[in-house]
């Protein structure tokens, strides 16, 4: 990203007219090349996309990508009930994680608030013929029909994309799973709710480690949940996860098999100045992400997203202001549940831009080089291919620029929370409700 470059333009983007909660995006993601691209929804399906790669050449030449097509789409989870507890089970899908790619079929992990499942997504596109035993509908044939022995042949045929769950980890979480990450060694993964975080293999379905429990003896004691939890990129013994008091825990396996004791505590100590009512509630972790390097975390709150170094727990090295002007609309904000929303954050595939997701349509972009931002919007109106999109201004007071948005203008229905990095190109996805932007090219970080 530099400042003579040009604004982002539109490499595709999904849109339909109509809202229902099912088809709100609750979750984006890119496998390990960025061919493929991962949504999950509300009403518990995953939509695949795939990167168009008869058009790659061409667009090259042009200073452009493929375009991303849905490859497949299928129904994940359905809404389950709870009869211990009485509750029902929502089939939304709460995060999406690809395994790293091995042979020719991928591989997925999806959960909703209790089950996790592993999906495999594999092509086909040849069919056998010439069974022995079967007739060519596959009907099972009289024995003493069979005169002579054929060897089967596979035939060309059209292709198809088949997805299947391999495994189903069920009964590991009594709360809301709301992370889910892959481990470098590629045969576990861990899963986070409020309280717990379990340590899985891929290939065992029936149990699971617990290696963080904060639980409390007594519930009315509890100050704190976890918020979000991820493995190091390249060391499989480490692993950070986030609390709703703003505090970040990097756990060392190789010290405790379990981690309730962590290696080292990142926290910013909190400006007396400042304390409010809301102090807690905006301070609370919504999401970590570590560097591509495995050197820093990228943390988001409500008010901000932070930069921090692994080597330095005393407090953020970088903060970046995201919507700093609703500060004086917290009461509000508080009282429609606005200042409960959980948005995302993400590093470039270089780790020198962040990004992250605001309100009105908006997210934001910082150059951690020069510390300058730059705030875009998704909406409908730039849908059209290799549309540029331009940079937009909340107007907090002083002159007033031409296309600028006023503080009491902004729509806090059109959130964006979920975003995705490609990971290695200048390529995002972005979903706004129930649309999926796809953004290619570089921007232009001015002020703002």
């Amino acid at each position: 990203m530099g400042e003579d470059s040009e604004s982002p333009k539109i490499n595709h983007s999904f849109l339909r007219d109509y809202v229902t909660e099912a088809d709100v995006i609750s979750t984006v993601e890119f496998n390990q090349t960025g061919d493929l691209l991962a949504t999950g929804d509300k009403g518990g399906r995953v939509v695949i996309f795939q990167r168009e790669t008869e058009s790659k050449g061409e667009s090259e030449e042009l200073g452009e990508s493929g375009e991303y097509n849905v490859y497949s789409t299928f129904q994940s989870h359905e809404p389950d009930f709870d009869y211990l507890k009485s509750l029902e089970i929502e089939e939304k899908i709460n995060k999406i994680r690809w395994l790293p790619h091995q042979n020719a079929a991928h591989f997925l992990l999806s959960t909703n608030d209790k089950t996790i499942k592993l999906w495999k997504v594999s092509e086909r596109d040849k069919r056998p013929e010439g069974y022995n035993l079967k007739d060519e509908e596959g009907r099972i044939k009289d024995i003493s029909t069979v005169t002579s022995l054929r060897v089967p042949v596979l035939k060309p045929t059209d292709l198809m994309v088949e997805v299947r769950p391999r495994r189903i980890f069920a009964n590991g979480h009594t709360y809301h799973v709301n992370s889910i990450s892959v481990n470098s060694d590629g045969e576990t993964y861990l899963s986070a709710d409020d309280l717990r975080i379990n340590m899985w293999h891929l290939d065992i379905t029936d149990r699971s480690f617990n290696i963080v429990d904060i639980k409390p003896a007594n519930m009315e004691d509890l100050t704190e949940v976890i918020t979000a939890a991820e493995f190091h990129p390249q060391h499989c013994h480490l692993f950070v996860y986030s609390s709703s008091k703003g505090t970040l825990r990097l756990c060392d396996m190789r010290e405790s098999a379990l981690c309730d004791k962590h290696s080292k505590i990142f926290e910013e100590p909190e400006d007396p100045g400042n304390r409010s009512f809301f102090s807690e509630i905006v301070s609370s972790v919504s999401d970590v992400k570590f560097s591509h390097s495995g050197r820093y975390l990228l943390t988001r709150d409500y008010l901000t997203v932070k930069v921090w170094d692994l080597n330095m727990e005393k407090g953020p090295v970088e903060t970046y202001q995201v919507h700093e002007y609703l500060r004086s609309k917290l009461c509000s904000l508080y009282e429609n549940d606005c200042i409960f929303d959980k948005f995302e954050c993400v590093w470039n595939s270089t780790d020198s831009v962040i990004m992250t997701g605001a309100y009105n349509s908006f997210f934001r972009m910082f150059d951690r080089e020069t510390g300058r931002g730059v705030t875009l919007e998704a909406w409908r109106e730039n849908s059209k291919p290799r549309a540029v999109l331009r940079t937009r201004r909340v107007y907090t007071g002083g002159r007033r620029r031409r296309g600028d948005v006023g503080v009491d203008s902004l729509d806090f229905t059109k959130k964006i929370l979920h975003m995705a990095w490609h990971p290695a190109e200048n390529i995002i996805a972005i979903a706004a409700t129930n649309n999926l932007y796809i953004f290619q090219d570089r921007v232009s970080v001015e002020n703002q």
